[in-house]
């Protein structure tokens, strides 16, 4: 441990040995590829917000030229006024110069004041217009970016990296700017009033300078990897936190416990090292300010003994000596900040940087009528360039047709689905509905005609009346319930507290895996669509519950054409044609009848289901 807590004083670049994380977007085990950053391009982009509320922007730089120059004439005005006092001028010029000076004190700190406002209502804004992009952005991404990406690594970006962007933006942004006016003007004056003496105070600059490079050339990387640490550490921790019947049911707390000590560590150990090494920064600035001080103190004095200079640019050139290292001082504190933020900006463009889904809005038009006819020719798909999952599917399906899909764990039965409602789109082959290739037609034109009942629903935060609606937002009370009343939902419903406005917590948690299957399946009838998706409905729903609500589900397929990924027989049987896949293929197709002739792999699907029903 003591060697790893050294390491960033022996690398400029630093790796943070205490084992392999996660990086975002590469496969978990592997090593993530270091990529250069372009922390000048990040600022641009942060510019180009920024950018939009132009106006007041002027105005605040404005008020930081008015500050800044107010904070430069009141050690002028101080000098002046020592040296008339020390001139036995004392009289009306000295009361003039208290109360110009007054003034010029109460001025600069209203021109803070409205500065500081005026930019924190720029930054909250800013980051508000940051926040709703990535959103935004983020529902316009293809389903595979969610499928290789922890979702507490998307909302450490959601929540931490911008909220380090907000930090940034509202103090860090101005102090910076008024410091580089503030040097740049100490600097002016200084040299106007003693050039000698300005040279004298310059010495320290070549210290400040290399003391500030070997720092930050070592805590920009040490913010880097926190940020990504953090990150890390938060999807972790959602992982952990929906997966608690698993960690508990198969004992595994203490090693959860050991990965999440492990990963606590990182942030632990690039937090100490970023904040320490940063730390240095008011120390050196400090001891170069006092050094600075002792020689213009001591070489000022000697020249006023000599009539070279007054005791009141003394006085002045003391005070500028301060302003000449406090804006070093404030740069150097924020130069830190600033990094921060940088690194946490990049993490947030990275995501916004990310390829769309496909756009369809040019060629591509909307469904007006969905007839239901479907057909795959040559269709191979695969998520990995050179594993195909599925293999050259062809088959067709008439409107008002259920088709059932059918073979084993891993066979692409999910996959075929998620063809057909375009969260992918094939590598080969083409896939056409009602004669036109779904290339050509819109995704949201194409969901719209479609339901989806999943394998593991999802329920939303609110009531059970609100989550059935979600199926169809204009519904009537009367047609939710009817929804229910057909899935079979509305009598575990009723005996529930409060009824259909139970509220739900995220994902109905609270209620069983079965009951949130209704519920599922009550959004679908409600949703009435053209065509159905059923992936496994029925897989979490008692075997007396399903018999019930098979009425039901043959009710609103009837005169749709459904997919119905399914393994108990009762639903299979049903189905006008039974697709077989293994290993991405299309084995068999046929009716239940014309399979069971044709022997093969169904035979022996049905057979294994049959026995294992007889087992129960």
């Amino acid at each position: 441990m003591f060697k790893a807590l050294l390491e960033p004083f022996r690398h400029p670049k630093l790796e943070l040995g205490l084992g392999e994380g996660k990086s975002f977007g590469s496969p978990a085990g592997r090593k993530p590829k270091a990529r250069a950053k372009n922390s000048s391009a990040t600022l641009k982009r942060i510019w180009a917000y920024l950018a939009a509320r132009k106006a007041k922007l002027i105005l605040v730089l404005v008020m930081v030229l008015l500050s800044s120059g107010l904070a430069l004439l009141g050690p002028y005005l101080i000098s002046r006024a020592v040296d008339h006092y020390l001139e036995g001028d004392g009289g009306s010029t000295w009361i003039v110069f208290l109360i110009t000076l007054a003034l010029v004190y109460v001025l600069n700190s209203l021109t803070s004041w409205l500065q500081n406002i005026w930019m924190i209502e720029i930054a909250q804004e800013t980051v508000y217009r940051i926040r709703t992009d990535l959103f935004a952005h983020l529902h316009r991404l293809p389903i595979s970016f969610f499928n290789r990406r922890q979702q507490g690594e998307i909302m450490s970006r959601l929540t931490n990296d911008i909220e380090n962007i907000s930090s940034t933006l509202n103090s860090s942004a101005i102090q910076i700017f008024s410091s580089i006016l503030t040097l740049l003007g100490t600097v002016g004056v200084m040299l106007w009033l003693s050039p000698l003496l300005t040279l004298l105070t310059f010495i320290v600059v070549p210290l400040m300078t290399l003391g500030m490079r070997w720092i930050t050339r070592r805590t920009g990387p040490l913010f880097k990897e926190r940020q990504r640490n953090l990150g890390e550490l938060n999807g972790f921790i959602e992982e952990t936190l929906s997966g608690q019947r698993i960690i508990k049911a198969f004992s595994q707390e203490e090693r959860v416990i050991n990965g999440f000590r492990e990963r606590n560590g990182r942030i632990m150990l690039s937090g100490y090292w970023a904040q320490s090494i940063s730390g240095f920064i008011p120390k050196l600035m400090n001891g170069l300010n006092n050094l600075s001080f002792a020689i213009v103190a001591g070489v000022g004095g000697l020249l006023a003994i000599r009539g070279l200079v007054t005791v009141g640019v003394i006085i002045a050139f003391v005070e500028y000596t301060r302003q000449f290292t406090r804006p070093l001082n404030d740069l150097a504190n924020q130069w830190n900040t600033l990094l921060s933020a940088i690194a946490g900006a990049e993490r947030v463009f990275e995501v916004m940087d990310e390829e769309k889904e496909a756009r369809d809005e040019g060629a591509a038009h909307l469904l007006e009528h969905v007839e239901g006819a479907v057909k795959f020719s040559g269709v191979s798909f695969s998520y990995d360039e050179g594993a195909d999952i599925l293999q050259d599917i062809s088959f067709e399906a008439k409107p008002g047709e259920m088709i059932a899909l059918v073979g084993p764990t891993g066979a692409g039965k999910t996959t075929l689905i998620g063809l057909l409602s375009r969260f992918y789109d094939p590598d080969k082959g083409s896939i056409t509905l009602d004669g036109q290739d779904l290339s050509s037609i819109r995704r949201e034109s194409l969901r719209s005609h479609m339901a989806f009942v999943l394998q593991d629903s999802f329920l939303f935060k609110g009531t059970i009346r609100d989550n059935i609606r979600y199926g169809r937002l204009e519904a009537t009370d009367e047609e939710v319930e009817q929804a229910a009343k057909l899935a079979g939902a509305h009598p575990f419903i009723m005996r529930m507290h409060g009824g259909y406005d139970r509220m739900l917590s995220v994902d109905g948690n609270g209620i069983s895996q079965g009951q949130k299957q209704l519920l599922a399946i009550s959004r679908a009838i409600l949703a009435n669509p053209s065509m159905l998706v059923l992936d496994e409905a029925t897989s979490s729903i008692d075997t007396v519950t399903e018999i019930k609500i098979q009425e039901g589900l043959q009710a609103l397929m009837k005169g749709r054409t459904s997919f119905v990924i399914a393994h108990r027989l009762g639903t299979i049987r049903a189905a006008d044609r039974i697709l077989v896949l293994k290993n991405g293929r299309l084995q068999q197709q046929g009716s239940h009848e014309e399979l069971l002739r044709q022997g093969g792999l169904y035979s022996e699907l049905v057979r294994g289901a049959s026995a294992a029903s007889q087992a129960e």
